[in-house]
C-alpha cells in the first residue's frame, strides 16, 4: 500500500530542489500557509511582472549573454508556464497589460496574470514539474522585479 505524501512533505521537497531565494521564490511563511490549506481549498495567485529591458541570466545558464530581452525571455517561461498551470488542472483567469493603479499608489508593472488553482495539490505539482523548474530560469532572467499575492478562492 502507498501513502500519499502530505502537503508538508511535498512542500518541503519542493523547497530542498527550489532553494530560498527571497526575490523570486515563495518564502516559508507563504509555504507554511499553503500546507495549512484544506485539500480543497481553492487558491489564486496575482501576478505582477516588470520586465528588463536584457534578460539578466544566471552565468552558468546557457542563455547567459545571449543578449535576449527581458521579454523574450518571458516568452520562453511563458510558453512552459502556461501549458503547465492547465496540465496540473489550473487556468488563467486573466493575463494582459499592467495599466495603472485604479486606488492607491501609483506602481509601474508591465504585465498582470491571474492563475487559478483548483487545490493546493495542483500549486504544488506545477512546482514538482521539472520542465517548470527549468523554465523559471526565463522567469527569473526577465524580471526586474515581481509581486505575487497569494488568495484563498
Amino acid at each position: 500500500m502507498t501513502t500519499t505524501p502530505s502537503l508538508r512533505d511535498r512542500i518541503d521537497a519542493i523547497v530542498a530542489k527550489w532553494g530560498t531565494k527571497a526575490d523570486s521564490v515563495p518564502h516559508h511563511a507563504v509555504w507554511d500557509a499553503i500546507a495549512q490549506c484544506a485539500e480543497d481549498q481553492p487558491l489564486t495567485l496575482v501576478n505582477h511582472f516588470k520586465m528588463r529591458e536584457t534578460a539578466s541570466y544566471d552565468a552558468g545558464h546557457t542563455e547567459a549573454g545571449s543578449g535576449l530581452t527581458g521579454q523574450e525571455a518571458f516568452q520562453r517561461y511563458g510558453a512552459v508556464s502556461m501549458p503547465g498551470l492547465e496540465q496540473v488542472g489550473g487556468r488563467f483567469l486573466m493575463v494582459a497589460p499592467f495599466m495603472g493603479s485604479f486606488i492607491g499608489a501609483a506602481e509601474d508593472w508591465d504585465l498582470v496574470a491571474i492563475g487559478s488553482y483548483p487545490n493546493p495539490g495542483a500549486l504544488l505539482a506545477l512546482f514538482e514539474m521539472d520542465a517548470y523548474r527549468e523554465a523559471y530560469a526565463h522567469r527569473v532572467a526577465a524580471c526586474a522585479d515581481q509581486r505575487v499575492s497569494l488568495c484563498l478562492g
